[in-house]
C-alpha cells in the first residue's frame, strides 16, 4: 500500500486535470459555438456537430498525449470507457433528472450512426489491432458521416436568420475562448494522464484499466454537465443529441486520428470483455430509445446500474 504523502501529488494532479479539462471543453463549446454561427451555420447543425465534436476534445487530447507519453493503451481505453460512461452515466444520470425524449431525426440520423461507429470498432478490432489502414477508414466515415449531417440539417431547416449571432461574422472574443479552451485541455488532460496513471499505478492497475476508469469517467464530464444541464433546463433533445454525436466522435476521430499516428494494439481481454460491453449498451440504448421515442427514469435506473456493473466487472 502506498504511503499517504505519495499519492498527495496524484491525486492534487488528477482532481485540478479533470477541473482544467472541463473549464477547457466549456471554454471551446462557447467559442466554438457562437464562431460556427457568426458564418451562418443554424443552430442545431451546432449543436450535432460543432458541440459534439468539441465536447469529444478532451478524449482526444488524452488519447493523442497518451500515445506520447504512455502507450495507445491509454486511447483506447479511454473512447471504451467514455463511450460506456456516456451511456450509463451521463444519459442514465440525465434521465434520472428528467425523462429524455427522442425526436424522429436522431433516431434516423444520428442513432444508426453510431451503432454503424461501435459495430465498425469492434469489427476492425477483432484481429488484435488497428492499424494506419483502419485509422484512414474511420476518418473517412467521419467525414461522410459530418458532410451528410450538415447536408441534410441544412436542406430541413429555414434560414438561419433570427439566430442571436448568425451570420454576424468573426469576434476575435469567440476565437480567444477557442485558442483558451485548447490551451485548457492540452494541460488540462497532461495533468489528468500524470495524475491518474501514478494513482492506479501505485495500486497494481493496468493502463487499460485506467483509461477505462478515471480517465474515461473524467473526459465525459463534459457530456455529463452538459446533458445534465439540458435535461434539467428540459432541452431533453440535446442531451441525447450530444451523447450520439460524442460517442460517434469517440471513435471515429479520436481512434481514427490515433491510429494514424501509430497502430493500436489490442489484448485479448479487451476483445472479450470491453468489446461486447460497448456492443451491449450501445444496443440496450438504442431499444429503449426505439420504444416510446423517450428515456425514462426507469430507463436511467437501469443505465446507471449497468455502468456500476461494467466497473465492478473491471475491477475484478
Amino acid at each position: 500500500m502506498p504511503a499517504g504523502s505519495e499519492l498527495l501529488v496524484p491525486i492534487a494532479l488528477l482532481v485540478v486535470g479533470i477541473v482544467a479539462l472541463y473549464a477547457g471543453a466549456e471554454l471551446l463549446v462557447a467559442g466554438a459555438g457562437r464562431l460556427a454561427l457568426g458564418v451562418g451555420l443554424r443552430a442545431a447543425t451546432v449543436g450535432v456537430t460543432v458541440i459534439a465534436f468539441a465536447t469529444t476534445a478532451p478524449e482526444l487530447f488524452v488519447a493523442i498525449t497518451g500515445v506520447f507519453d504512455v502507450s495507445t493503451d491509454i486511447g483506447l481505453g479511454t473512447v471504451l470507457g467514455s463511450n460506456v460512461a456516456n451511456i450509463g452515466l451521463v444519459l442514465g444520470v440525465s434521465a434520472l433528472i428528467k425523462p429524455l425524449s427522442v425526436s424522429e431525426v436522431a433516431m434516423k440520423r444520428h442513432v444508426p450512426f453510431m451503432v454503424l461507429a461501435a459495430v465498425l470498432l469492434v469489427g476492425i478490432g477483432l484481429d488484435g489491432v488497428i492499424g494506419r489502414l483502419e485509422g484512414a477508414l474511420l476518418i473517412a466515415v467521419l467525414a461522410g458521416f459530418t458532410v451528410y449531417l450538415v447536408h441534410t440539417t441544412n436542406a430541413d431547416q429555414t434560414p438561419a436568420v433570427d439566430e442571436p449571432g448568425a451570420g454576424d461574422g468573426i469576434a476575435l472574443k469567440d476565437v480567444a475562448l477557442v485558442l483558451v479552451g485548447l490551451i485548457t485541455l492540452v494541460v488540462g488532460s497532461q495533468w489528468l494522464i500524470e495524475g491518474g496513471t501514478e494513482l492506479l499505478f501505485a495500486f497494481g492497475f493496468s493502463e487499460l484499466f485506467i483509461g477505462l476508469t478515471v480517465l474515461a469517467i473524467g473526459t465525459s464530464l463534459p457530456e455529463l454537465a452538459a446533458s445534465a444541464i439540458g435535461a434539467a433546463r428540459g432541452e431533453t433533445e440535446f442531451a441525447i443529441g450530444n451523447v450520439v454525436g460524442s460517442n460517434i466522435y469517440n471513435v471515429l476521430a479520436v481512434l481514427g486520428i490515433v491510429a494514424l499516428i501509430t497502430p493500436i494494439q489490442i489484448a485479448t481481454s479487451t476483445i472479450q470483455f470491453e468489446f461486447p460491453a460497448l456492443i451491449v449498451f450501445t444496443l440496450v440504448l438504442v431499444a429503449m430509445m426505439s420504444y416510446g421515442r423517450k428515456l425514462t427514469r426507469l430507463d436511467g435506473f437501469v443505465l446507471v446500474a449497468g455502468y456500476a456493473g461494467f466497473i465492478y466487472f473491471l475491477a475484478q
